[in-house]
């Protein structure tokens, strides 16, 4: 399985972005997708966590109510949509896939795709 997560950029503090994570490979529609963050210094952190079909839904807790996980299975993509950025919500996105989503939300994914780098400045 083959991630690529794009659409990383610049932004001012309250603005948006919307990442995306192209999946190839396998059926995308049998993993759960999930998306990290690392910061410069600090470690890696859960940003949150679909499940194959939608159903289930999770969010770390500094990005709940701002972000918003999303995916289309026809075109094998998952997406973050993020909201309110504020500054600390600078790092490197990561996405990721798992046949599980728990093993999404231990932090311990079967997949990983390259980062793309968010700068919120204020």
């Amino acid at each position: 399985v083959q991630l690529q997560a794009y659409g990383g950029g610049s932004v001012q503090a309250g603005g948006s972005l919307r990442l995306a994570c192209e999946v190839s490979g396998r059926t995308f529609s049998l993993y759960a997708m999930g998306w990290f963050r690392q910061a410069p210094g600090k470690e890696r952190e859960f940003v949150g966590g679909m499940s194959w079909n939608g159903a289930m839904i999770y969010y770390g807790d500094s990005v709940k109510g701002r972000f918003t996980i999303s995916r289309d299975n026809a075109k094998n993509t998952a997406y973050l949509q993020m909201n309110t950025l504020k500054p600390e919500d600078t790092a490197v996105y990561y996405c990721a896939a798992a046949l599980s989503i728990r093993t999404v939300q231990v932090g311990s994914p079967d997949y990983w795709g390259r980062g793309t780098q968010v700068t919120v400045s204020s």
